[in-house]
């Protein structure tokens, strides 16, 4: 009966979330961001643009997420008259916390992967956990160990995952069957929170066929 049980429910936890086409705005908690579904290059998607100049976050309503898989379709610009360090920044947060005050990220800088500074593209993805471990401080303390370089295109639908396992992840970009980034200590630990999507300032982007794959332990 256990072992029944134990089945039914990573049957109900592979099914938490996917979809699709856009996600529609009604699963989602926005936070400093506009939104809208639309059609970009192709694809219905769901835009979020930056609107206060700091960037946000759209959680997924309802989601627990800890270890497992998440897969999503993205793009990121800067958007029309954003300042000129603006890279396009957009990615996942993941185990967020304290409605948003806490969390992990996953991101890419887009306008980055084909740059032709060389030290540019070496920051082409890049891992952060707010408040206490922004980019910065990372970069500082740990120069090209939280960030990588990955080949992108500014504005262009990206495949991206990103597994999860205890304090571990792994970014796969482009249906890789090797991570481009990996991070060995999430600075949240072995914890578990929502998902949002996440977007940088100065960035308009667009997600599209999420899927989110749980995995007990």
């Amino acid at each position: 009966m256990r072992r029944i049980m134990r089945s039914m429910l990573y049957i109900l936890l592979a099914s938490m979330a996917a979809w699709a086409q856009a996600i529609p705005i009604a699963n989602l908690e926005v936070r400093k961001l506009s939104a809208a579904v639309v059609t970009y290059q192709g694809k219905e998607a769901t835009r979020l643009s930056d609107r206060g100049g700091d960037g946000g976050l759209a959680l997924l309503k309802g989601s627990s997420f800890k270890n497992g898989a998440i897969e999503v379709e993205l793009a990121g610009k800067p958007s029309t008259g954003s300042f000129a360090g603006a890279r396009g920044f957009v990615g996942i947060a993941f185990r967020v916390q304290s409605g948003g005050s806490k969390y992990e990220s996953i991101y890419l800088r887009p306008t980055n992967g084909r740059a032709d500074d060389m030290v540019r593209r070496n920051h082409s993805t890049q891992y952060a956990s707010e408040p206490d471990w922004g980019w910065e401080r990372l970069r500082k303390e740990s120069p090209g160990i939280y960030e990588s370089y990955v080949d992108l295109e500014t504005g262009a639908w990206t495949r991206y995952r990103i597994v999860l396992k205890g304090a571990r992840a792994e970014l796969y970009v482009h249906g890789a069957t090797q991570p481009c980034l990996i991070v060995n200590d999430l600075k949240l630990g072995d914890a578990a929170g929502a998902i949002a999507l996440w977007v940088g300032p100065g960035t308009e982007a667009y997600f599209t066929n999420l899927k989110v794959t749980p995995v007990l332990r």
